[in-house]
């Protein structure tokens, strides 16, 4: 063999080695970056809110020292909830001379509008004429507003009638910003308590990441922020409840907190479609807020950096680690280590398949239920991120169909 071939072997041999040794740091850098954002990071901040946190604490519930609210509901076609979205505002035990019912249609063509003016000087229609998106609406909404406080919700989010009492008494403290209220699921089916595993899993990160003083964002059915830190939202917003109280955060240094008393009631999306679509747009909105609040992503905004980075970035990033660690895996299949990893992840998508025609109603096998929503979750997630990525998404919101739109179909 001559002194070129020799060469030429062992630069392919070297090329081979570097090559090995890329893939193989993909697929574990991947696969250790999924298992952190899913079951490290949970453990991990669960630890540091025992260690370094400290549970919020509320002033009392005070009906004559309540500030004034104004109770912001945007709404589109909203005709088969709106009315019943009404009286439930209007039961709410806070002082009616403190509280402003503001319904903000977002051009509404069915019978919306006329629901709203019904109920005459009790509440406040806004009818904007022309569909600009929710962003838009808030916007617009809140400008027309002059109370202290600000409550968001939506149309077919039903509040315990002490709900915003106890959003109120947050705001005794003037640190507080933002508060975020605890949404519970109900199946529209039979109307029994549908909060499952993933759900009560995130409300688990939103009371250790508030005990840090780091909570990320809201809960669009039910919170509440300090008119004067509400800043305009970026035309096209998709995840509004993200921006406004993170915003407020990076302009102020406010404490956002979660108070799991104040609650607020929704059902779930009746079918799967719906519920995807409304994950996809979570995607999209997810990398779109992060150039919104990237400033946040600074280690010097210490705890909240670091939830952001951990519970909301490398979580939208999961779709990608996943191909990435299936990819990896599939090219380096000829070592056992490696072709072991490829089946195991194989099995595991073949079990999401299957979990997936698993009835609801079977208690037995609800556990296995976890996994095709793990799936569904991060397709959609990918599809958000291949809709942002092209630019094609607006911030006009596609109402998800609710059980009452199917009811009046029929």
């Amino acid at each position: 063999m001559s002194m070129l071939q020799m060469s030429m072997l062992q630069m392919s041999m070297l090329q081979m080695s570097t090559m090995h040794a890329l893939l193989a740091a993909c697929f574990w850098c991947s696969t250790l970056a999924v298992l952190y954002a899913y079951l490290g990071y949970p453990l991990l901040i669960w630890t540091l809110a025992r260690l370094f946190g400290r549970a919020p604490r509320p002033g009392p519930v005070d009906t004559d020292g309540a500030p004034r609210i104004a109770l912001v509901i945007a709404a589109h076609n909203e005709a088969a909830v709106i009315e019943a979205r009404i009286e439930n505002a209007l039961a709410l035990d806070y002082p009616r001379d403190r509280l402003d019912i503001v319904i903000a249609s977002d051009g509404s063509v069915d019978a919306t509008p006329h629901i709203c003016l019904q109920f005459g000087g009790q509440i406040r229609a806004l009818l904007f004429p022309h569909r600009r998106g929710k962003a838009a609406t808030l916007n617009a909404a809140v400008a027309e507003i002059d109370a202290e406080i600000v409550a968001f919700s939506d149309a077919n989010t039903f509040m315990n009638p002490d709900a915003l009492l106890l959003l109120a008494r947050w705001f005794r403290d003037p640190a507080v910003g933002a508060v975020c209220g605890r949404l519970v699921l109900s199946d529209p089916q039979t109307g029994t308590n549908a909060d499952g595993i993933y759900w009560r899993y995130e409300t688990f990160l939103k009371r250790s990441e508030s005990r840090l003083g780091a909570l990320l964002g809201a809960n669009g059915a039910i919170y509440a922020i300090r008119r004067t830190l509400f800043t305009p939202l970026p035309a096209g917003t998709v995840i509004d409840d993200f921006v406004i109280p993170l915003a407020a955060r990076m302009r102020s240094g406010c404490r956002i907190v979660y108070d799991p008393e104040a609650i607020a009631h929704e059902d779930t999306a009746p079918d799967v479609r719906g519920e995807f679509h409304r994950r996809a747009r979570i995607g999209v909105g997810g990398f779109q807020a992060i150039g919104f609040l990237w400033r946040l992503l600074s280690p010097r905004h210490g705890w909240t950096a670091f939830t952001f980075w951990s519970h909301k970035v490398l979580r939208w990033c999961c779709p990608l680690l996943l191909l990435a660690a299936l990819g990896s895996a599939a090219s380096l299949a000829y070592e056992p280590v490696y072709r072991a990893a490829l089946g195991a992840q194989i099995l595991f998508y073949a079990v999401c398949a299957a979990a997936a025609y698993i009835p609801p109603t079977n208690r037995a096998c609800r556990i296995l239920r976890v996994f095709p929503m793990f799936a569904s979750m991060n397709l959609a997630l990918l599809l958000g991120l291949l809709r942002w990525t092209r630019g094609n998404e607006s911030g006009i919101w596609k109402r998800t169909e609710r059980l009452q739109d199917l009811t009046q179909s029929v």
